[in-house]
């Protein structure tokens, strides 16, 4: 499996118009191609993975945060 993210300016004009975010995640995997939409939050340019995912409001920034509040709990 390859991915890779991409400015949807650079895709062909068809596609262009269907996107409506600037960029697109591109993934590869048994031969299927995939082509999916990013969107980009205020607060980081491609947002966290794994747990966090379904989380776009959660900034880098927050997560340290809660984890540092965390580790100071368990104290």
């Amino acid at each position: 499996m390859t991915e890779t993210v991409i400015n949807t300016k650079s895709l062909p004009e068809l596609l262009f118009r269907l996107i409506q975010t600037e960029r697109v995640r591109i993934m590869e995997t048994d031969g299927i191609i995939q082509l999916m939409p990013v969107k980009e939050s205020a607060d980081c340019t491609i947002g966290l993975r794994g747990l966090f995912a379904d989380y776009p409001e959660m900034s880098v920034e927050k997560f340290l945060e809660r984890k540092h509040t965390d580790k100071e709990l368990e104290r």
